[in-house]
């Protein structure tokens, strides 16, 4: 049965998406979703859905959508595709930017899925470790034809500075796509760089500051051939009906997004300080989630412990440079404080 399977296939590892844990009562921070609701206007809209238009094709290309994007970014339609998720949008990069004696790079650690694309398309893989303090420099000489631009960083949750991002987009020969899957949680932002360089793409999602991850909508803007190029090799009919709907009135509403985000911050910001109290040390977040090292306690064994309270985190412990680290998302102020109580009690030998 093997030898029906291409060789590449056969060799390579899947993607393992986060846990999605059923237990009842659990509180969930490992899988960086929004704990808030979405834009009220999604309700409205699903309630104004008439089955009948479900029996008929959606938009193969998305136009009530993406003039919402444009209009979002200040940009042109032809300057925007939308997909099945980011993950499809960065996908598609490779098939339609990376030829197959081609190469594609991304920073180490970043987002899982990267590697798994290259591996799927059966092209080189040429990451750029990040140092100690996960910074980033490139190396000597360094090329490839797609480079995927984590930025804020997962899962170590750091922003790179927008100048050094510039410049390294400027000098690269190929195409740079930045996914900003958490810029809306930053400082700053580069949407800016995709509209002003031929070779650069900004990739975001509804699956974090919207409260939308179980629609799969992401989106990517940048300069018209390239997003033209996408669009000659995207499924016929790569976003369905509904997520098309509910993306467009989800980002019309900007207010309920921002009002989310500024409370996932301000929370954010009192767990990082009563963290660093406790003596962990903890990154300067520019996401939804935090990047700690415990004191007193390896990362894995807080992690095993907080489990057994029906509080899930996330370890990743098949690296030397993150065994010493958690992930942890920021829920709703409840549910942090009920993850701070319970890794103090943890510290304290109280069960």
């Amino acid at each position: 049965m093997k030898n029906l399977i291409r060789k590449s296939v056969r060799a390579m590892s899947g993607y393992v998406p986060g846990e999605q844990p059923k237990i009842a009562g659990i509180v969930k921070l490992n899988t960086n979703e929004n704990p808030y609701l979405p834009s009220p206007d999604v309700q409205d809209i699903l309630s104004m859905v008439d089955v009948a238009v479900l029996s008929r094709y959606p938009d193969p290309v998305c136009i009530e959508l993406r003039k919402a994007i444009a209009e979002l970014h200040g940009c042109e339609i032809e300057n925007v595709f939308v997909g099945n998720g980011s993950d499809e949008v960065l996908a598609l990069c490779i098939r339609a930017f990376v030829e197959r004696d081609g190469s594609v790079g991304y920073f180490d650690p970043s987002y899982s899925l990267y590697p798994v694309l290259a591996d799927i398309e059966d092209v080189e893989k040429k990451p750029v470790p990040l140092d100690a303090r996960f910074g980033w420099q490139m190396p000597d000489d360094y090329s490839a034809a797609l480079f995927f631009l984590t930025n804020p960083n997962a899962p170590t949750s750091f922003g790179f500075g927008r100048a050094h991002v510039e410049s390294f987009v400027k000098s690269f020969g190929g195409v740079v796509l930045i996914d900003e899957a958490y810029a809306d949680f930053a400082d700053e932002n580069c949407m800016d760089l995709a509209l002003e360089n031929e070779n650069v793409l900004v990739a975001r999602t509804l699956s974090k500051a919207y409260s939308l991850a179980g629609i799969r909508l992401g989106y990517c803007v940048g300069n018209a051939e390239l997003i033209g190029a996408m669009h000659k090799i995207k499924d016929s009919y790569n976003v369905n009906y509904l997520t098309q709907e509910i993306a467009r009135v989800a980002i019309l509403d900007q207010d309920t997004m921002k009002a989310n985000v500024s409370a996932i911050v301000a929370t954010r910001k009192m767990v990082a300080e009563k963290l660093a109290e406790l003596g962990f040390q903890v990154g300067n977040s520019q996401t939804n989630f935090l990047w700690v090292k415990p004191l007193g306690i390896g990362a894995k064994s807080l992690f095993e412990a907080l489990r057994k309270k029906n509080i899930i985190v996330r370890y990743f412990g098949n690296d030397e440079r993150t065994k010493d680290y958690l992930r942890i998302t920021v829920g709703t102020a409840p549910e942090m404080l009920k993850f701070l109580d319970a890794t103090e009690a943890i510290l304290n030998g109280v069960d």
